[in-house]
């Protein structure tokens, strides 16, 4: 493949048929490989830091990692059909220049996630150049920036190999984690506790919702007859697989290891492998999981970038010196956050994600109602990028339905800095994701019946069909 063919042309433009493929296979390797990492082996150790038992924190990660990936995994399966990125497809439910109110809430999202995971791979990094932590994150984030800039076939290539050797270190790290714990006092040592079992379903199903705002970036290129199930099906699979196996990990580390683990996760880790060239392997191997997911988060960044500005501009093409801007914001605003809260990375994460959770239930919700339900996957492909067309420039009903989504979480919502009303009475639990699943939901699904956006100039883009030239943005 020459190098021109790597480097990615496409940004939210529509992917035409003679550029698309690969097989929905492509989505499991991908995930895999993503969720794989050490930041998903402290998002399970989290739930037992912070009072759950062995079993039942395990139980509630595996039913918020298939909840929470089942919503992730339907936002996948629309990929094929548009052949857009996912957040453009938010035009739809929020108008063309409404669409910038989850987005920029996605966009902090991408930094956030771009900083926490510059911590973790930052002190790995620093490992294998013998320099500090501060040189390993700016280090880190230069090669995320790079790969992402190069765009969607790197990407998949590296989710590739990243699912392979880390798959493989896992299993040596669980051989060496098994020799060194009592596996059946841990078990044994089963107590429920709601508020702490929902603490770590909500833990899993926020790290899975996390994922549903750029999901479809990375399976936009498969042809348009790719299974609709088998595109959910293998994302599903292969982040639900990847996420558990990691967060069961966490789980074991932090009961067995606690305050060794707390203190350097990065370094408990690694010494649980051995030393030496043992040592130095999975210290790449940390960076390599860390990679792939914040190659995933540069490039989403990015993205939502172009398509927020673009919906008040009217941009359709971006050149490579634009490109390379928008990833460089999100490089350094994301360095920036990972350098100053580097020092209090494992509590700051929790609340971190649970407040992810609570923006973009309501986003998923909304979405999903609206392009399953209402719309039945057929979308006006040309009015997405005209603030005149179909959709509007800015539909308030959506946009309000979002807002009481988000208000509706709050007596439920569990966090250091903020307890909702009503979480006493449920003994603590921390239900907010729910409600913030189900009230949009059904208000946007009452709305949307009655008041269906207007029709416009451009022609409806049926399901299978092949856009044309005039209906679709040229790239």
């Amino acid at each position: 493949m020459a190098a021109e063919d790597l480097v990615e042309r496409r940004s939210i433009d529509v992917v035409p048929d003679d550029e698309r493929h690969g097989t929905a296979f492509s989505q499991f390797t991908l995930w895999l490989g993503a969720n794989l990492q050490i930041t998903a082996v402290v998002t399970g150790a989290l739930a037992v830091v912070f009072g759950g038992d062995v079993v039942w924190s395990l139980v509630g990660l595996v039913l918020g990692n298939l909840l929470g990936g089942a919503v992730m995994a339907l936002h996948s399966a629309q990929g094929p059909k548009l052949g857009l990125p996912q957040m453009i497809q938010s035009r739809a439910q929020f108008g063309v220049k409404g669409a910038v109110v989850p987005l920029l809430l996605v966009i902090l999202m991408y930094v956030g996630f771009f900083a926490s995971g510059s911590v973790l791979a930052g002190q790995a990094t620093a490992e294998l150049t013998h320099t500090n932590d501060t040189t390993g994150i700016v280090v880190f984030a230069v090669i995320t920036a790079v790969m992402a800039a190069v765009g969607y076939r790197v990407i998949h290539v590296l989710g590739r190999v990243a699912s392979v050797i880390c798959a493989l270190a896992f299993v040596y790290l669980g051989i060496r984690l098994l020799d060194r714990v009592d596996l059946s006092a841990l078990l044994h040592d089963a107590h429920f506790d709601l508020p702490m079992f929902l603490l770590a379903v909500s833990l899993s199903a926020s790290w899975q919702l996390a994922f549903g705002p750029y999901v479809a970036d990375y399976s936009r290129y498969l042809p348009r007859t790719t299974s609709a199930k088998a595109t959910f099906w293998w994302t599903l699979s292969g982040s639900a697989i990847g996420s558990q196996w990691s967060m069961t990990f966490g789980v074991l580390v932090a009961a067995s290891a606690g305050d060794a683990f707390l203190a350097n996760q990065v370094g408990y880790v690694v010494g649980l492998g051995g030393t030496g060239l043992i040592a130095s392997f999975l210290y790449f191997v940390i960076a390599l999981g860390k990679l792939t997911i914040n190659v995933l988060n540069t490039y989403g960044g990015f993205m939502s970038m172009v398509t927020s500005i673009s919906g008040f501009r009217g941009q359709k093409v971006i050149g490579p010196r634009g490109r390379a801007a928008y990833i460089a914001v999100i490089m350094v605003a994301g360095t920036a956050v990972a350098l100053l809260g580097k020092d209090s990375f494992l509590s700051s994460f929790k609340d971190f994600l649970l407040f992810l959770l609570t923006f973009f239930t309501p986003w998923s919700a909304i979405n999903l109602v609206d392009y399953y339900l209402i719309s039945r996957e057929r979308y006006d492909i040309p009015a997405l990028f005209d603030p005149c067309g179909r959709y509007g420039a800015w539909r308030w009903d959506a946009l309000v339905v979002y807002g009481v989504g988000l208000l509706a979480q709050l007596p439920f919502l569990v966090t250091h800095f903020y307890t909702g009303a009503l979480v006493d009475p449920l003994g603590g639990a921390d239900i907010s994701w729910i409600v913030g699943l189900v009230v949009p939901a059904v208000l946007y699904w009452a709305l949307a019946r009655r008041n269906p956006p207007a029709p416009g100039a451009g022609p409806r883009v049926e399901r299978g069909v092949s856009p044309t030239a005039t209906e679709a943005p040229a790239p």
